[in-house]
């Protein structure tokens, strides 16, 4: 994250364990979101053959952007549930699932803050 998001209701999200110019007033525990997707056969196919020659696979980038959104997303609504407006000193992680490897963990943590 190049700098702070803030989502419709407002709730900022940083990495950085601070806002500069919002003092924290509370801190109100660690929050987390979760996504977990699957891949599909057919995009696996043609992702595993643009990586044989040399290509980005866009399908899989997409995924991951769209599932890292919604772990944020879900980030934000547990601040929300707890009072704060704010996520600080925001991880973001990726996993690897399943028996095949065929399913994708994106969560993200921090520590939800009123400022």
């Amino acid at each position: 994250m190049a700098g702070p998001w803030k989502d419709a209701r407002g709730i900022t999200v940083t990495t950085t364990p601070t806002i500069e110019g919002h003092p924290i007033q509370e801190y109100l525990g660690i929050v987390t979101g979760e996504v977990i997707v699957g891949a599909n056969l057919f995009r696996d196919l043609f992702a595993n053959i643009r990586d044989i020659v040399g290509g980005r696979s866009g399908s899989y980038e997409r995924i991951l952007s769209d599932a890292r959104k919604q772990a944020i997303e879900e980030l934000q609504a547990a601040c929300g549930e707890r009072g704060g407006n704010a996520v600080v000193g925001v991880d973001l992680d990726y996993e690897v699932i399943g028996d095949t490897g065929s399913m994708l963990m994106v969560s993200a943590s921090g520590t939800a803050v009123r400022t």
